[in-house]
Parts: structure tokens; sequence; C-alpha cells
């Protein structure tokens, strides 16, 4: 196994100031908790600490962008001082103060907020789906997840003005378990589009639905897909377990060297 000349494998840790995220362990209601959590991530190696202030899960309840901002602002800037925050919205007014914030991405789970990134001169990742937040029993249908996929995002690419730019797949949002498989084995074909690739797939469902296990206990099943997002060439992997995942990275550039 080998991985494509595109640098190391970039790890960014999962920090969540709310109280519904789908796995406890990553909620963080209180301010200080969720600095700790994240200058904890900074230690164990995470390259950038993205903080979200509203669940994303299907049926979660939208938060206003006034109390998202009330959530996630303290903590961005506490660990902007530390190392490199990214904000975590589909929200534009949430975006903008995260950046004067000291945040230095902007994670849109929408896909519409590259103007407002480029303005910002923030770095951006457009995710792709159907619609945020996805509603809960809903399945669209794809022909061809892969081309379907790979085709939005090269849209959103095109569209975006930002200097740093990353593309996700949007594993979990509006696919179903063999949706999230295809586009896992097509990930060699997403990351030859020709754009930095940002992959989350920590603790989800469709994990669940692979081993019959609860989230609490997803972790390996996680750990399982770094080799395949290693080898075929992702540049972010976005994660609850950020040690656990430096040294999986480890092991893999220890065995097969650039």
């Amino acid at each position: 196994m080998t991985r494509p000349d595109v640098g190391p494998l970039k790890v960014m840790g999962v920090l969540n100031a709310t109280r519904d995220s789908f796995w406890p362990g990553s909620r963080f209601a209180a301010t200080e908790h969720a600095i700790a959590a994240g200058e904890e991530m900074f230690a164990s190696g995470a390259w950038a600490v993205d903080v979200g202030g509203e669940s994303t899960r299907p049926g979660a309840d939208p938060v206003s962008a006034e109390e998202e901002l009330d959530r996630v602002g303290p903590i961005i800037a506490a660990l902007a001082k530390r190392g490199r925050v990214s904000v975590d919205t589909r929200h534009a007014e949430v975006a903008e103060a995260a950046v004067r914030l000291g945040a230095s991405i902007v994670n849109d789970v929408s896909g519409t907020l590259h103007q407002v990134a480029a303005r910002l001169g923030a770095g951006y990742v457009g995710m792709h789906s159907t619609a945020v937040p996805v509603l809960a029993g809903t399945q669209p249908a794809y022909d061809d997840v892969v081309a379907e996929v790979s085709t939005h995002l090269l849209d959103v690419a095109a569209a975006a003005e930002s200097t740093e730019l990353w593309i996700d797949p949007g594993i979990g949002f509006g696919k179903s378990v063999e949706d999230n498989l295809r586009l896992l084995r097509g990930l060699p074909e997403l990351c030859a589009l020709g754009v930095p690739v940002l992959l989350g797939v920590s603790r989800k469902s469709f994990l669940g639905a692979v081993t019959g296990r609860a989230v609490d206990d997803r972790l390996a099943a996680s750990l399982a897909l770094i080799a395949p997002a290693w080898s075929a060439g992702v540049d972010v992997i976005r994660v609850h377990d950020v040690p656990q995942t430096r040294d999986t990275i480890a092991v893999l550039e220890a065995l097969w060297p650039a």
C-alpha cells in the first residue's frame, strides 16, 4: 500500500459545543470543558480543531445563528491562541463572527458559504448534502453516487474563491449505508478530482449498521477507515478520537514511507 505524493494526512479534531450531537462523548455544553478538550486535541497532534454549535444529525433541531455563536464564540477565541481553528456552520453570520474571533477555516455543511469564506480570507470546506439538517426518515436516491457527488463537489470547487479549499463527500448526510460504502470505495476517484479532500467518518451510524455496535463502541471501525483514506490521498481526516487516529497514521507512515 502506498500514499500519493500529497503530503501527510492531517487530523482535524471534532469539538461539539452542543447538547444533542449524535455521540455523547463529543458533547461539551460547558465552555471551559470544551476549551480543555480542544487543547488536549492540539496536544495530541491535531492539525486543526473544528468547533460546531449546531448538531446536523438526522432529525436534529435547528439552532438560531445567535445561539450558535453564543456557544462557539468563546471556545474559538480561546483555542485560536493555541492552534488552527475551524468553525462548523451553515450560517453566514456565525462564519463571519468566528473568523473575526480567530477561526481560519469555514467548514460549511451546507455548501453555500463559499463567497463568505473568500471575502473573509478564510479556508473553505464545501460538503455534499441534499439538505442540512437531514430530515429524519428521508433518503435521496442516486443512480451513481460517486459520479453524482463528484460532479456536485466540482461545481462547489469551481464556485469557491478561497486560496485554501477542501471538498467533503458528506458521508452520512442523506446517504444510505451502501451509498456511504460506495463513496468510500470511490475515494481514489474523489481524490483524483484535483481538489484536496476532507473526510469525516468518525463513529457515524453506517459503521453501526456494518458492525452492529453502538456509537460508544465504534472507535475500531472508525480507525479501520484511516488506511483506505490514507492510501487514496485524502488530505484531512475529521475525527473525534485524535490520539488514536494519529497513532494509526504513524504506523501507516512507518510501514510505507513516502
